[in-house]
């Protein structure tokens, strides 16, 4: 079992910054699937930013160039470092782990941009 818990949401204007964090109660060292989704109202959950087999990561079109996703395995935590936020990346932001047999959700942290 293996509990994610999400921090760093909040409300920020256009243009502004948040970074989030996924701290996992288990190692993460070994995950190669790990990243981060988002939900808004009406909308399905789709992947924002994540790591993938192979080391490598990928990104949402529409987030690419201003988000960042990282990782410190020694902590247990990914990051969402997101610059020049929009109203559109208003959304619940979820994070997610497959492995140790299978897939894990955190509770989510909400992101509100206002114009």
């Amino acid at each position: 079992q293996v509990q994610l818990v999400e921090s760093g949401g909040g409300w920020v204007q256009a243009g502004g910054s948040l970074r989030l964090s996924c701290t996992a109660s288990r190692s993460i060292a070994p995950i190669s699937v790990m990243g981060w989704y988002r939900q808004a109202p009406g909308k399905q959950r789709t992947l924002v930013a994540g790591f993938t087999v192979g080391g490598r990561t990928n990104y949402a079109d529409s987030v690419k160039g201003r988000f960042t996703i990282s990782r410190d395995n020694a902590e247990n935590t990914i990051y969402l470092q997101m610059n020049s936020l929009k109203p559109e990346d208003t959304a619940n932001y979820y994070c997610n782990l497959v492995g140790y047999g299978t897939t894990y959700w955190g509770q989510g942290t909400q992101v509100t941009v206002s114009s």
